[in-house]
């Protein structure tokens, strides 16, 4: 067995810095890299990106969304990526949100998180949203294969807050109460646990208290939504050596030039690279 998610972040973010970069193929990307909009096309730019960023950032996030709407031809495509990006080095955090119960779960955790599985990847987002003991199955596949589950519990999205910034009765809103589960599942391991949870960068700052965490902290916004390197410190604060700060477009809009896409990434991690300072 690989060893555990969080270990193997640790590295990565060590090794790497503490970058993301989605793999994002939508529509308006693939005209700006002027490919078609269709399978063909999607290959192109998803494994241009592979090329240009798999060993050079910690993590790659493709959002499966954009390889499902092209139907099997897509997932194929997936499925590369997913496989030539963790051969160049980068770990694969595969963008799916999934969240079900019971025997449903299982099978997206199978499909995602099995070590047998073609669209295996180091870990995926997962929707708390069914409650957080739903996540059991993909939680104990993750965790005997040493892989891990990204949680969503504040993200960067405005509509998020709506629901997000609910008191419960103990008077915890509902995404520190995700935050505190993710603790509680973490708890004792080193260097970090093996579930993280999605903190948007563009929240505000102490809305969340990450301090039990011991987990990855995956901050969208950074770049196009607007947020900055001082936003993280202001929302993070203590919790930056777990932040794995996730930008996109700021990236991909350099494309479809391999240089271009490489020296916008090490632009941006070199940016990032005084987080602990």
């Amino acid at each position: 067995m690989i060893a555990g998610f969080g270990k193997r972040l640790a590295e990565a973010m060590a090794a790497r810095g503490p970058l993301c970069v989605g793999i994002d193929p939508h529509p308006a990307l693939l005209h700006a890299w002027n490919l078609a909009e269709d399978a063909r096309g999607l290959e192109r730019f998803a494994l241009t990106a592979v090329e240009a960023l798999a060993g050079e950032v910690a993590v790659l996030k493709p959002q499966s969304a954009f390889f499902e709407v092209h139907g099997s031809a897509g997932v194929a495509v997936l499925e590369r990526v997913i496989a030539e990006a963790r051969e160049a080095g980068a770990l694969v955090l595969l963008d799916v949100k999934r969240g079900d119960i019971g025997s449903t779960m299982t099978a997206y955790a199978m499909a995602y998180l099995d070590e047998h599985s073609p669209l295996a990847a180091d870990a995926i987002t997962v929707s708390p949203y069914l409650g957080y003991g739903s996540l059991a199955p993909a939680i104990g596949i993750a965790e005997q294969t040493g892989r891990g589950v990204i949680v969503l519990a504040r993200t960067s999205n405005p509509e998020g807050a709506e629901l997000q910034r609910c008191l419960r009765d103990s008077g915890r809103s509902i995404g520190q109460s995700i935050v505190d589960s993710a603790a509680e599942t973490n708890a004792g391991a080193d260097p970090m646990g093996h579930v993280g949870v999605v903190a948007g960068a563009t929240i505000r700052p102490g809305e969340l208290d990450f301090s039990r965490l011991n987990g990855p902290i995956l901050a969208p916004g950074l770049g196009a939504q607007g947020a900055t390197v001082d936003d993280l410190r202001a929302v993070f604060g203590p919790a930056l050596p777990q932040v794995l700060p996730a930008t996109a477009r700021d990236v991909l809009r350099h494309g479809p030039s391999v240089d271009g896409l490489r020296s916008a990434a090490h632009r941006v991690r070199d940016e990032l690279a005084g987080l602990l300072l």
